[in-house]
């Protein structure tokens, strides 16, 4: 699976790596909800109409990666949901969510230029990504 041209496809044809506005445009329902502190967010299907749920309670920048993280799943894990990988398969759940996290990182980082001298950290700050997602970057 090459996230990296998964991501770079996405920003080509639509030209924004903006988790919400693509979300949009590919007819995904986003909904803010106040949940419980530990959920950030999830995505569902639903009679084939497709959502993201974000914990209203995050900041922009969280409330940002949260929703590239589920458009990652929504793109990458078509056909799963969370209750039916745990119930029904031996795939390990870790795999999706490092794929998530990466799809993520990768779409928020695209189309962004890394000032000269910029030291990386920043440059990955400055696009939005969590310092603990920083090793996704790569």
């Amino acid at each position: 699976m090459d996230i990296k041209k998964r991501t770079r496809n996405l920003y080509s044809r639509h030209r924004t790596n903006c988790p919400f506005k693509l979300a949009e445009k590919m007819n995904i329902t986003i909904m803010m909800l106040n949940l419980p502190h530990e959920v950030k967010g999830y995505c569902q299907r639903v009679l084939r109409r497709k959502y993201i749920v974000i914990n209203q309670s995050l900041n922009e920048n969280e409330r940002r990666f949260i929703c590239a993280h589920e458009l990652g799943h929504m793109i990458l894990h078509k056909g799963f949901n969370h209750y039916f990988i745990t119930r029904s398969t031996h795939f390990m759940i870790g795999k999706f969510e490092r794929q998530a996290n990466e799809f993520a990182v990768k779409l928020l980082s695209y189309g962004e230029q890394m000032e000269q001298g910029e030291p990386l950290e920043w440059y990955l700050r400055r696009s939005g990504i969590p310092d603990e997602m920083h090793g996704y970057y790569f």
